[in-house]
């Protein structure tokens, strides 16, 4: 596996890849007209006035509905095997909420995903301080991240793909960060009803980037209950161990012989338990995987999850070389979701693609670096069947 240290830049051939990355899983036929142009609706207003809107779209059998703040995913809709719709994506009913919330629920992450130490970071020499707001961490992007930001949205109907193009400027010192970032995600629907994720993005200042999607998943149905049933495979031989922050340690350790080798299909409750160090921690999994395959061109499979009762599953391709596995365990049953039931730990999980945590300050781990002249592209396909 490929480790060196390199930029998050892939090919241009990477922003094309084809949606039937995974083979394809369909669930259903496309849509019987076509792809149809996603409909928007108002769903609120900030403290300022700012209108805010929920794009709805649909194809390929997989429903999905959008907010421009924080290019958050509100809803989810799969079929179980018996064609019965419900919401597998864990989440609000007001913009309220997601103003006040900090879990992140369904939104697009950055300008640097996942964890920096002490909020600190050295780059060509000169060194930053951003946003702490995990501890003495930065997490997510720090207090006012891409998740706390209103986007541009255009949407599209473009042969069978339907979805959102979503842009949004980050001045250069927006939360400590060097350069003035200008994103663009586009969330698509295909026929075969997958949902691709592809981020770019352009600086004028070198600067860290590190984008992923927040979405927590119970296949079985938000509100339903826990996600210890769920089975998942992930592609990952070694992870990154952690301090008591969550902070990585270096290590790249192997998941051989301890509850962290999901390399063979296993329900997520079955060793969630165990008094592993690194467990006990994180009170469960909240840790970066080693992706076997390394960077890649164009997104490589690297993540199953299927829930055994309703038959949902879910197939995760990416080019990043990481992926976090979050078991919900900060969930407290404070937070009540779109069910009007309460999100208790482990009633959802996160999948992020991403580089590893604390790359800027991980000189071994592949690096997040992003100049002027370059563009950061990567592309994550989600694959849902049945």
């Amino acid at each position: 596996m490929e480790l060196s240290r390199r930029t998050v830049m892939a090919s241009a051939a990477a922003a094309g890849v084809a949606a039937t990355a995974l083979g394809g899983t369909a669930h259903a036929s496309p849509t019987a007209s076509g792809s149809r142009k996603p409909v928007k609706e108002p769903f609120g207003k900030l403290a300022d006035g700012t209108k805010i809107y929920r794009w709805s779209l649909e194809n390929g059998g997989t429903r999905m509905k959008v907010l421009n703040y924080g290019g958050i995913v509100q809803s989810l809709e799969l079929p179980d095997r018996r064609g019965k719709y419900v919401n597998v994506s864990l989440g609000y009913d007001t913009i309220e909420e997601y103003v006040a919330g900090t879990t992140f629920f369904g939104a697009t992450i950055g300008r640097y995903g996942n964890r920096i130490a002490k909020g600190k970071f050295t780059l060509d020499g000169k060194a930053y301080q951003v946003s702490v707001n995990d501890g003495e961490n930065s997490l997510h992007g720090g207090a006012k991240g891409f998740d706390k930001r209103v986007w541009d949205i255009e949407p599209f109907a473009s042969g069978s793909d339907v979805g959102l193009h979503m842009y949004y400027t980050s001045v250069d010192g927006e939360m400590g960060y060097p350069g003035t970032l200008k994103t663009k995600v586009t969330y698509t629907l295909t026929a075969r009803g997958d949902w691709r994720i592809d981020y770019e993005a352009t600086t004028d200042k070198a600067t860290v980037v590190n984008l992923t999607n927040h979405t927590y998943y119970n296949l079985a149905g938000e509100g339903s209950g826990t996600i210890y049933d769920h089975e998942l495979t992930l592609a990952a031989s070694r992870y990154t161990p952690t301090d008591a922050g969550l902070i990585p340690t270096g290590e790249l350790a192997k998941v051989a012989g301890t509850p962290f080798d999901f390399r063979k299909a296993k329900p997520i409750g079955r060793d969630i338990r165990d008094a592993h160090p690194q467990q006990i921690l994180a009170k469960g999994f909240d840790h970066n995987w080693v992706m076997d395959k390394g960077i890649t061109a164009k997104p490589v499979l690297v993540a199953t999850l299927r829930d055994p009762v309703s038959g949902r599953g879910l197939k995760i391709a990416t080019d990043q070389p990481g992926l976090q596995f979050y078991s919900g365990n900060f969930l407290d049953g404070t937070l009540v979701g779109q069910s009007g039931r309460t999100y208790r730990q482990g009633d959802g999980l996160a999948l992020e693609t991403q580089h590893f945590p604390d790359s800027p300050n991980q000189p071994s781990f592949p690096s997040t670096v992003l100049r002027p002249g370059e563009t950061y592209r990567t592309t994550t396909v989600h694959s849902f069947g049945t």
